[in-house]
């Protein structure tokens, strides 16, 4: 008596529109960062902070066209996993930051 079971994992398949949206999202993303380091228009703090920002949009754009992340009720174990994660690594990485700046800070006042 073999019963077929089917199990929902709650993961959305995306169309081929939403990962042409996304690839095309993508590829100005970046073409528009490279642009950024490549004319030279900002002062090298702005051109930082531009990538950085545009890298965060990417992140997005990653996030939601080719994850499937949503704020359904399906997705959202999914969604609590990635911000515990973003949560983790920003305290591993912003501790390692603060850790090295003492580091330097101390050593170089001797």
């Amino acid at each position: 008596m073999a019963h077929a079971h089917s199990i929902d994992t709650g993961a959305g398949h995306g169309s081929v529109r939403s990962y042409v949206i996304g690839f095309v999202l993508s590829v100005v993303l970046t073409a528009a960062a490279f642009g950024l380091v490549m004319q030279q228009s900002l002062g090298q703090t702005d051109t930082i902070i531009a990538i950085a920002v545009l890298a965060f949009i990417q992140v997005l754009v990653h996030l939601v066209f080719f994850l499937h992340m949503n704020t359904s009720s399906s997705q959202r174990w999914n969604v609590v996993a990635f911000g515990f994660t973003m949560l983790v690594a920003v305290i591993v990485i912003g501790g390692t930051l603060w850790v090295m700046h003492n580091v330097g800070h101390h050593m170089m006042s001797r």
